[in-house]
């Protein structure tokens, strides 16, 4: 039996308790309990990514079809460590003293939901493991999943607004419709919660990061103003939670009866302050990843450039050979303004 915190502390707030016991840093790393489902996945896509991994390293046929070279025709290192440190976190959040409290604290509530939404999905896809599926595929299949990729429903699922919103609107559903109280109150709901996020995260990021195959490509600096809207969103949904006035799902809470720790409005303030600034933060490493692919994808393109320029000039040359002028003379490399008639006349065209 305990005094509710709801902040009353009248004979109406003495409820039933039966949840775990106060909340200490320790528990992050000594509490533990079992999502079966999370769990069960996490070990299956880590079987099929480390099999595959292994497949497309025999072929030597590397693990590049989002754009960006593995090097050598072998699997990059870094995606796989990302892709399992990715899994590795979603278990940590639903299993570890994280997933204790997720139903009885609501900061701990808003901590997850900014890992499940923005972190995990952001490692999983810098596993690259659509790249890897294509890679590790038979040819036929390849082609299937290539045409899938390029499938109408798969461009407007890409596309920058209809992305953008799969990440911006969750937690704004989340907070402030019954989707909350049904994560908490059910266990249906809380296994619901832990895979959807989790997904929609992946929706954002795959076609942010284009490190895989998509279909729909936009420039990466579209990226960069779509970050700073998301930064938007997250301070907004902060404020609202800290200043709103609204207790979010306070029915349940107060019947919960929790005899310890902050009241209902204190919690919710740490939550919403927890979001605001993880929520930013979290977004660094997004911004780091995605400004590396723009310098990755700029040399990429030099080299391209500078290879077609040099196929050129060695084509010139030889039609200057064959034709028994001196190389010297062929013009197929002159600046453009030489050329143009407005302009000749000033560099001596």
């Amino acid at each position: 039996m305990g005094v509710a915190a709801d902040g009353t502390g009248g004979p109406a707030s003495v409820l039933a308790y039966g949840g775990p016991p106060p909340w200490h840093w320790s528990d992050l790393a000594t509490s533990w309990t079992a999502e079966p489902l999370v769990l069960a996945l996490s070990v299956l896509l880590a079987a099929w990514y480390l099999a595959a991994v292994r497949r497309v390293d025999r072929a030597g046929t590397g693990g590049a079809s989002g754009g960006e070279s593995s090097g050598g025709g072998r699997w990059q290192p870094t995606r796989t460590a990302a892709f399992l440190g990715g899994l590795l976190l979603w278990i940590w959040c639903t299993c570890s003293g994280l997933g204790v409290y997720e139903r009885i604290l609501f900061t701990d509530r808003a901590v997850q939901v900014v890992l499940l939404l923005m972190v995990v999905p952001l490692l999983l896809a810098l596993g690259a493991p659509v790249s890897l599926l294509v890679q590790a595929a038979p040819e036929p299949r390849r082609e299937r999943i290539l045409r899938a990729l390029r499938s109408r429903p798969s461009k407007v699922l890409m596309f920058p607004a209809v992305s953008t919103a799969l990440l911006m609107a969750p937690p704004w559903l989340l907070y402030f419709t019954p989707w909350y109280e049904w994560s908490v109150s059910s266990g249906l709901g809380n296994v619901v919660l832990h895979l959807a996020l989790v997904l929609l995260g992946l929706a954002y990021f795959w076609p942010r990061l284009q490190l895989d195959p998509v279909g729909h490509e936009y420039p990466h600096l579209v990226g960069l103003f779509i970050t700073f809207a998301e930064v938007i969103f997250d301070a907004g949904l902060g404020i609202v939670l800290i200043y709103g006035g609204h207790l979010v799902a306070e029915h349940y809470y107060v019947a919960l009866g929790r005899p310890w720790g902050p009241s209902l409005a204190q919690d919710q303030t740490w939550g919403g302050n927890a979001f605001w600034v993880l929520g930013d933060l979290v977004g660094l490493p997004f911004l780091a990843a995605l400004v590396r692919r723009m310098v990755v994808q700029g040399r990429e393109e030099n080299r391209a450039v500078d290879a077609e320029l040099d196929a050129r000039f060695e084509a010139a040359a030889a039609q200057a050979r064959a034709a028994g002028r001196p190389e010297e003379e062929e013009g197929g490399m002159r600046p453009w303004w030489l050329d143009d008639p407005n302009l000749k006349h000033r560099y001596g065209g």
